[in-house]
């Protein structure tokens, strides 16, 4: 099934749902299926489900049918309905929030201004989030460098955003807030724009460079790709990037910081993670020997350069360091309890899955990882039948039938309204 089928029928579906502020007033006509086949009984006691009114309805976890195996095609047609209960109630909790163009988490708030450019194309427009330079400076310093993020980049497609720091700290744009900020933003596009998840891109510029360092690995699986200016990588580490595309672009004279000599040294580690690795670690790095800090616009080539990459959201191979800022979810792994410095690698061939944990890095081994969620999904093996998963020792971590049910994909879903990257099945390992 084409990926982007369960967004589409999810959109189309919102516009029955006429959501408000607590979803609807009154309960929802069901939406007959397109086709001839009978719908079965799991689908319908879900549909009956949704239908409720908000304040009658209890946790999906409480219902009967929220266990119940699924086939392939009852997964498929779970996903759409969950996502367009999603997504309705996403719009009608943020439409206010995306139309003051403003998102506040805790004391936190994150302004931004769009452009909107090109078609949009089918499956939704790509989002290009665009990081000001600035830092350590006066608010109207900062202020400035965003006013001119919003004019610098103009891709042919997409919408193009430049947010607004929230603060004006010299590490403005990766600290721990930044991730959950970015989080909803994608969110609210997601939901009220329609956008394409699987083309995201990151970039920035300066102290906006200096994010993408940061936040390129650590939230990877977000992006179809990340192009960083004339940034210094700080402490960010290359792991996560195996399958980003990644951009470096910097002045050969730019000597702050070390920003030219780190470029180097960071395009020839790519390169040689590329070359180790076949099909990891997409990148290009240039470094312009005539330019200082400013680099006479010569770093837009990133725009179209990133535009040709889509993101894969079920890699056969990832690689999931935890950053100082930890997350809890990295494409098809889940950790319930991440720590910094942790470091595992899963890969998978046919319907094996080997889990390698290198607990190397950490300073205090009770901070080791000891178990882990595999979220599955048919777009990464053969749910119908038996998988094996395996350390790097050969020690047998599980072996059997995953079943497919509405509680993984509803929680899959509540995490991240984006049906690409919607698990139907998850096992937790122990190691």
């Amino acid at each position: 099934m084409n990926k982007f089928i369960p967004l589409l029928c999810a959109l189309s579906l919102i516009a029955c749902k006429q959501a408000d502020s607590e979803k609807s007033k009154e309960p929802d006509t069901p939406i007959p299926e397109k086709t001839t086949a009978p719908t079965s009984s799991v689908i319908e006691d879900l549909r009956s489900h949704l239908s409720l009114r908000s304040e009658n309805q209890t946790d999906l976890s409480e219902q009967k049918f929220a266990n119940i195996p699924l086939t392939k095609e009852e997964a498929e047609k779970a996903t759409s309905l969950l996502l367009a209960d999603r997504i309705a109630t996403l719009r009608a909790e943020r439409q206010k929030e995306f139309d003051a163009k403003s998102i506040t988490i805790g004391d936190k708030t994150l302004r931004y201004e769009y452009r909107t450019l090109g078609d949009e194309p089918k499956d939704g427009h790509s989002l290009y989030i665009s990081m000001h330079g600035g830092g350590n400076a006066p608010a109207q310093v900062n202020d400035g460098q965003w006013q001119n993020q919003i004019k610098l980049y103009s891709p042919k497609e997409g919408i193009y955003l430049a947010p607004r720091a929230p603060t004006n700290t010299w590490n403005l744009w990766h600290e721990a807030h930044i991730d959950g900020l970015f989080d909803r933003l994608i969110e609210n596009f997601i939901a009220i724009k329609g956008i394409n998840p699987n083309k995201v891109y990151i970039m920035g510029y300066s102290a906006g460079g200096d994010g993408t360092y940061q936040l390129a690995p650590r939230m990877a699986d977000r992006w179809a790709g990340a192009a960083m200016m004339a940034g210094h990588p700080g402490d960010a580490q290359t792991y996560n990037l195996r399958n980003l595309a990644y951009f470096i672009q910097c002045g050969g004279k730019d000597h702050a910081y070390n920003r030219a000599k780190l470029c180097t040294e960071w395009g020839i580690k790519l390169d040689q993670l590329a070359a180790s690795d076949p099909g990891g670690y997409p990148h290009k790095c240039i470094v312009y020997p005539q330019h200082g800090h400013w680099m006479n616009r010569e770093d837009k080539q990133a725009v179209p350069w990133m535009a040709e990459y889509t993101r894969n959201p079920w890699p056969t191979k990832i690689l999931w360091h935890q950053d100082d800022i930890t997350i809890q979810r990295f494409y098809w792994l889940e950790n319930e309890d991440p720590k910094h410095n942790q470091l595992i690698t899963a890969e998978v061939d046919g319907q094996t899955i080997t889990l390698t944990v290198d607990n190397s890095k950490l300073k205090d081994q009770e901070m080791a990882l000891n178990s882990i969620i595999v979220r599955l999904s048919d777009q990464l093996l053969n749910l119908d039948q038996p998988i094996t998963i395996k350390s790097s020792e050969g020690k047998i971590l599980f072996q059997g039938k995953v079943n497919r049910t509405m509680q993984a994909i509803a929680k899959s879903l509540d995490q991240r309204p984006d049906p690409t990257t919607a698990a139907t099945a998850t096992v937790k390992i122990t190691f």
